[in-house]
């Protein structure tokens, strides 16, 4: 497993008292960064303070839900830890989501106030627009103290939902810190973190990765507002940002970029879906970082594994797991398989080492008011993978993404992982397609680099070098960008209906 001897496991919490050694030993020190400013410690403490305030004056009570829709700035900073302070159940709706996909989440966390930005689209009950925000913030009224519970509600992921109805996952306040403990301690992090992240800070993990990880460091949270390239660029040099949370796309366009100057990194983290092993090393060529790949999970919440800190990696493995987990393939039935075996992968809590016992799972799904607690046992997390005896962790795929063609399983993702290592492709999807005889045949959709024409024969060709023939994809689709979500996850729901009129492999 990763980690150090030296670390030092503790169960924290709560998330109101998270800022308080960085206020005890470094009040006057940046704690965030935003396009609006930036705010110490002390001043941080005060807007949360008064958010907290504002909250409490709009009727919120421990347990009622609180939903943002605010862009990447200060104030969804101050209003998340304004909203644990007075004991309520953050959840985010994205800014970029069609009014009926912001419906869905509003109707599935029934918030009894939405803070609405510019890109909430729903007239909804609780809305709470932004002139009235500030105005009910600069009154300065004040919360009663609440008594927490590390183990009650305290956030609500939303699934990607890729592939349906996204599902509403309960996290408690203890399973919001941990993940910042634990990488705080195992990489050595303190007061000289600049940590950036570009991702939407609707997505709850990314709370859990920014604010109360650089809290526990009592560094700064460096809240980036722009995704493209140059947008990304600009931040890391001029905010001297030293560990970059990203997507695969954005270091593919980053490698392609030698010339920009983000010398400040130590480290660059790739998530959100599959880095292929070309990407990380033509980034390593152009920067002299190779990136840390990651594998996350909603229920987790967010990092499972991760590479170790410095430029040590496995080819195809998305690091190791994180001491205070313990994941490990399982069989159809349910038993656990021994180290290295293919299975299902199924995450529980560390039994030994410094961490074990700290990390408790997800409290359920909120539905219908309420949370709906899990089944006991290792939660499934429906992807097929290995752990090795040192916890190094290798994906498949999704289970539910195989494709049975003539009763032979393809993962999706093996194939994609070699298709990527051409060089015009930038994003690529293999999904099967109905077939009479096979029951399904493999299909590719891939997105070109440059926007030209890519040729099928040769990446045809590709695959029969690298793959069985069986897994050899039979129609290839070129479109000129392929749906992601916030996270640059491939949307996989209609994928089949992208392959459209497919062209047989070769033509």
């Amino acid at each position: 497993m990763s980690g150090t001897s030296a670390q030092v496991a503790r169960v924290p919490g709560p998330i109101a008292g998270v800022l308080d050694a960085a206020l005890a030993a470094r009040p006057q020190a940046a704690a965030v960064e935003a396009v609006s400013g930036i705010w110490s410690y002390a001043e941080l403490d005060e807007q949360a303070d008064r958010a907290a305030g504002a909250l409490w004056s709009l009727g919120v009570r421990p347990g009622d839900r609180v939903a943002a829709c605010l862009p990447n700035d200060l104030d969804i900073v101050a209003a998340f830890h304004g909203a644990q302070r007075i004991g309520a159940v953050w959840a985010g709706i994205g800014e970029a989501l069609a009014a009926s996909e912001q419906r869905e989440l509003h109707e599935i966390c029934e918030p009894t106030v939405v803070l609405a930005g510019p890109r909430y689209l729903l007239d909804s009950p609780g809305r709470v627009d932004p002139d009235r925000w500030a105005g009910l913030l600069a009154r300065g009224e004040r919360a009663p103290r609440v008594d927490h519970d590390i183990d009650a509600p305290a956030g609500i992921a939303f699934t990607s939902g890729t592939s349906g109805r996204p599902k509403a996952v309960v996290h408690s306040q203890r399973n919001l810190l941990l993940p910042g403990a634990v990488l705080v301690a195992t990489r050595g992090w303190g007061p000289e973190l600049r940590k950036g992240d570009s991702f939407p800070f609707t997505i709850l993990n990314l709370m859990v990765l920014s604010t109360l990880l650089t809290a526990q460091a009592g560094g700064c949270a460096v809240v980036m507002s722009r995704r493209d390239v140059a947008g990304v660029v600009e931040w890391i040099s001029s905010r001297q940002v030293t560990v970059w949370n990203g997507a695969p796309a954005q270091l593919h366009d980053l490698a392609a970029r030698p010339e920009a100057e983000i010398g400040s990194l130590r480290e660059v983290w790739s998530g959100g879906s599959d880095t292929p092993d070309v990407l990380r090393r033509a980034f390593a060529d152009a920067h002299g970082l190779v990136p840390r790949t990651t594998y996350g999970l909603t229920e987790a919440p967010t990092v499972v594994s991760i590479d170790p800190s410095g430029d040590e990696w496995r080819p195809r493995v998305s690091g190791q797991v994180l001491p205070h987990l313990d994941v490990a393939a399982y069989d159809d039935e349910g038993r656990r398989l021994p180290a290295g075996e293919l299975g299902e992968l199924r995450l529980s809590g560390a039994t030994t080492g410094p961490w074990a016992g700290v990390w408790r799972p997800t409290l359920g799904f909120w539905e219908n008011g309420a949370v709906r607690p899990l089944e006991p046992g290792p939660i499934a997390t429906g992807d097929i993978g290995t752990v090795d005896a040192n916890g190094w962790l290798t994906v498949l795929d999704r289970k539910k993404l195989i494709i049975i063609r003539g009763g032979a399983n393809v993962y999706p993702l093996e194939v994609e992982r070699v298709i990527a290592t051409y060089p015009d492709v930038a994003r690529v999807a293999v999904c099967g397609v109905p077939d009479e005889r096979l029951g399904q045949r493999v299909a590719a959709v891939v997105e070109s680099g440059t926007g030209g024409p890519l040729d099928t024969g040769a990446l045809t060709e590709l695959c029969r070098r690298e793959l069985s023939p069986y897994k050899v994809p039979e129609f290839w689709t070129q479109v000129d960008a392929l749906p992601v979500n916030a996270m640059g996850k491939v949307q996989r729901t209609g994928l089949t209906e992208l392959v459209g009129q497919p062209r047989p492999a070769g033509s």
